[in-house]
């Protein structure tokens, strides 16, 4: 049964939207995308330290940096800029995939500011939404978790990602505007599911940078339940300096600060992640 949003609690008009949910455990690996359109929602960091919480509990990680930006690169201390090959050779001149994967706390497949062009390079290709897909097929039975790190746009490289993915997370910052952006991320998905793959669902509402001391913050948060109800994750990702200082250790910051209340996030939200199909 999936949850319906009701238009007449959200603070603008929309039509009423039903949210596709997980239709259980699907064989080989998971694919999860961590996507959302609107950027600075911790999309990078949640998929940093998700993957490790993953591997911590034992599970083959590898994380794909698909984003131009390179922050997923960098927040393992790899420099995009000293890269040779990158993601932008796996999509468009069909490199192995095993070349740009570096061995760092999780398996990192490695992006530069090459991959701005990408989409434009794919464009004239047959078959230019399945280039992911078709790429991690090699390595695909080498993980139980392959998380992308998507741009902040709905765009070619995105629906990639959509198009070899079982699930998708959404990291969303408990804000009115950040909220309204689920409607189109669901159409998106919608038309992935019509006519590139059926399977892909929302897996998750993962709500970030929470201040709950706030009125505001609280009253995005009960918005945000009465809409979309178990899509929620119980787990909140609070706004935390060490977050933001372990990238520049080149690490998660389960490695960083292990103790931590943000470590301690993302190992619940794991937890989470894993029980929806075990």
């Amino acid at each position: 049964m999936t949850p319906t949003a009701t238009a007449s609690a959200m603070p603008y008009q929309t039509a009423p939207m039903r949210l596709s949910v997980a239709p259980g455990a699907q064989p080989g690996p998971r694919i999860i995308s961590m996507a959302n359109q609107k950027g600075g929602v911790a999309k990078t960091t949640s998929t940093v330290n998700l993957a490790a919480a993953l591997k911590e509990r034992g599970k083959r990680v590898l994380v794909v940096d698909l984003d131009p930006q390179s922050n997923l690169t960098m927040s393992f201390g790899i420099d995009p800029e000293h890269l040779e090959q990158s993601m932008y050779d796996v999509l468009v001149h069909r490199l192995p995939i095993s070349d740009v994967i570096h061995h760092r706390e999780v398996d990192v497949a490695a992006s530069s500011i090459d991959l701005a062009g990408a989409e434009l390079a794919l464009s004239a290709q047959i078959g230019r939404e399945r280039a992911l897909d078709k790429a991690l097929a090699p390595v695909r039975d080498q993980y139980d978790f392959i998380l992308i790190d998507t741009p902040p746009s709905l765009g070619l490289l995105t629906i990639n990602a959509f198009t070899t993915s079982t699930g998708v997370i959404v990291p969303v910052q408990l804000e009115y505007l950040s909220l309204r952006g689920l409607v189109q991320l669901e159409s998106t998905l919608q038309m992935i599911r019509e006519h590139l793959n059926p399977a892909v669902h929302i897996e998750g509402i993962l709500p970030t940078m929470v201040e709950a001391r706030t009125i505001h913050g609280r009253e995005a948060l009960d918005l945000l339940q009465a809409n979309f109800h178990d899509l929620v994750f119980e787990t909140r990702i609070k706004k935390s300096v060490k977050l933001a200082e372990a990238p520049v250790q080149g690490g998660s910051v389960l490695s960083y600060q292990p103790d931590g209340a943000g470590a301690n996030a993302y190992r619940a939200l794991a937890e989470e992640v894993l029980s929806r199909v075990e």
